[in-house]
């Protein structure tokens, strides 16, 4: 975690293209900054959203995921289940807008500090660098580094199955220390499109890749996932 900010960008950055992953697959169209920015919807329990998940790669449907706001007081806890009803890990949030517990990845991380969601400035030129700790859901003394540049790239109206959102583009470039020894340059790699109209983002897709220590070549892919909107209220 000892990287440059300027070293962490361009690492960060060209790995994913390196290894032939895509950029981005949505597309969205480009439309002027509002002025005034949006106003984001503050949260309320029983707010839902459903999103479609595929895997990139193959195609292949995993299935659908509601998330409702549960609660809300010094944090904000959104359940989240699958189609069949069956429990999910949820997603803890303190102030709105900020995360605290993400079970958006191959498993259950929390963040001390807890990192924002989405750009605190809903402005095309925004962009920050963050410095956290997380840790791995059961192991909470176990601490490891995560270096995240966050950026956004304009306002785009996206459209997806629950319709058409005028949204804010971003993306996040992660670099972190995973928990296997053996993996190195851990590099993850999100495009989000968030919605302030509805509190979320409408479209998010997500890939990875890391090296084994002492491989040579080119790094290992993770999964390319992505998320549609299906519907909300």
């Amino acid at each position: 975690m000892n990287l440059s900010r300027r070293t962490f960008i361009t690492s960060a950055a060209l790995a994913p293209v390196a290894c032939g992953v895509p950029l981005s697959y949505e597309r969205g169209i480009p439309v002027a900054q509002p002025n005034p920015a949006p106003a984001i919807r503050a949260p309320q329990v029983g707010q839902e959203w459903t999103y479609v998940k595929r895997n990139v790669f193959d195609g292949k449907n995993l299935g659908l995921i509601t998330e409702r706001v549960a609660s809300i007081g010094s944090t904000i806890v959104v359940d989240r289940s699958n189609e069949s009803g069956e429990k999910l890990p949820n997603e803890i949030q303190g102030p709105w807008g900020t995360v605290i517990r993400d079970p958006h990845w191959s498993r259950v991380i929390s963040f001390n500090p807890a990192i924002p969601l989405w750009p605190q400035e809903l402005a095309s030129s925004w962009s920050k660098q963050l410095i956290t700790k997380y840790s791995l859901a059961g192991y909470p003394d176990n601490a490891y580094g995560w270096q995240e540049y966050m950026s956004a790239h304009g306002w785009e109206q996206m459209t997806v199955p629950a319709g058409s959102f005028l949204t804010l583009r971003y993306q996040n470039l992660i670099n972190y220390v995973s928990d296997d020894d053996n993996k190195v340059n851990c590099i993850r790699k999100e495009t989000v499109w968030f919605a302030p109209s509805i509190g979320r983002w409408v479209a998010r897709e997500s890939s990875g890749s890391y090296m084994i220590q002492g491989q040579l070549g080119m790094p290992n892919l993770e999964d390319s996932l992505q998320w549609q909107l299906t519907s909300y209220k």
